[in-house]
């Protein structure tokens, strides 16, 4: 059963996030979410620098936690990570990490600004591609109580999705707890994995039960505490309002999203962009012509992104910008910039502080 969104407290819930065009993407998380496996393998005194450049992953990603690599290699990651140091349940241990501040920008203006958790769950629903592209949530009602359901769009089959899947449920579970309170748990946590967690791990959620095998990862709320107001707001007013679109689930939006990880390390060759989209060489630049981009265009567009972000919302000196985006030549940086925006980086900035 459904219902619409404007729908009152008590009646079916069914609202699901935007980004449903998923043919050709690439599945992208935020580096925020694959730092707290890092941190794991470090605390295990291994070299973790090593083990994520064989996995084609940034080796640096502190200052890029609202950046996007490649899911699946980071699923691949935390796997290696599990079975190379016998942690048990790193997804578990992973998410133990992870607050409501770790969240997106955002997405956490957006909750913030939510005067009741029924409220805050919708738009999540609705901005859940922020934190992966091809996430989809939505609410259901059963009983009297809603699952909160995430499902990643176009992976189903895939091995050790049980990592991430942990993931998806903690941050409902931070959400509600802006509203119910630090101690609130759920009384149900469910996986789309054929995955059972260990039985320390389950003495850690001593009165919530577990389940495998579903159709999405979901967990329970009572349908009572929906209409529960904010305790943490602290954005007054009207929910901020975003024109643009959660993060682009198609194969070009997914690349702009996916490179800025790794310009400064190197920038990706187009053999590297087509072995993370799982294509052919002559597919991706197939698909780059027909979107009329060639992949220097699409690198330059993802630099300039970059630079401009980094212009905009850091004190960050000119040739650290340079180098964060990919130019050993502080020069070179400044004609490109100049050729896509008309200005050089001291002037865009400028003209930023002026406003």
């Amino acid at each position: 059963m459904a219902l619409p969104e404007d729908a009152e407290v008590g009646t079916t819930v069914h609202f699901h996030s935007r980004g449903a065009s998923i043919v050709g993407a690439i599945p992208l998380t935020r580096c925020q979410f694959l730092i707290p496996f890092t941190v794991i393998h470090d605390e295990a005194g291994a070299a973790t620098a090593p083990l994520l450049a064989k996995f084609r992953l940034p080796t640096s990603l502190e200052e890029k936690a609202n950046d996007f690599v490649p899911l699946l290699r980071a699923v691949d990651f935390a796997e290696a990570v599990q079975r190379s140091q016998g942690i048990p349940d790193i997804g578990f241990q992973a998410s133990r990490q992870l607050q409501f501040c770790h969240l997106s920008d955002k997405l956490r203006a957006v909750i913030g600004c939510a005067p009741t958790l029924l409220i805050a769950l919708k738009q999540t629903c609705k901005w859940a591609s922020l934190e992966d592209n091809v996430l989809s949530m939505w609410l259901e009602r059963s009983d009297d109580h809603v699952k909160i359901c995430s499902l990643l769009l176009g992976t189903a089959g895939i091995a050790h999705l049980e990592h991430s899947q942990w993931l998806q449920n903690i941050f409902p579970i931070h959400i509600v707890r802006q509203f119910a309170g630090p101690n609130w748990v759920p009384a149900t946590i469910a996986f789309e994995a054929r995955y059972a967690p260990s039985p320390q791990t389950q003495s850690s959620w001593p009165t919530t039960r577990f389940l495998s095998g579903q159709r999405a990862s979901w967990i329970e709320v009572p349908i009572s505490l929906l209409s529960l107001p904010n305790l943490k707001s602290h954005l007054p007013g009207s929910p901020p309002v975003y024109q643009a679109e959660p993060s682009s689930a198609d194969l070009i939006g997914a690349l702009r999203l996916m490179l800025p990880s790794y310009l400064d390390e190197g920038a990706p060759t187009v053999a590297d962009i087509a072995e993370m989209a799982g294509i052919s060489v002559r597919s991706l630049q197939r698909k780059l012509t027909d979107a009329g981009l060639s992949y220097s265009d699409l690198l330059g567009a993802a630099r300039f992104d970059k630079a401009a972000r980094l212009l905009r919302g850091t004190d960050a000196k000119i040739i650290e910008v340079a180098f964060a985006c990919g130019y050993a030549d502080p020069a070179h940086f400044t004609r490109a910039f100049r050729r896509i925006s008309g200005v050089t980086p001291r002037h865009f900035r400028s003209q930023l502080q002026l406003r």
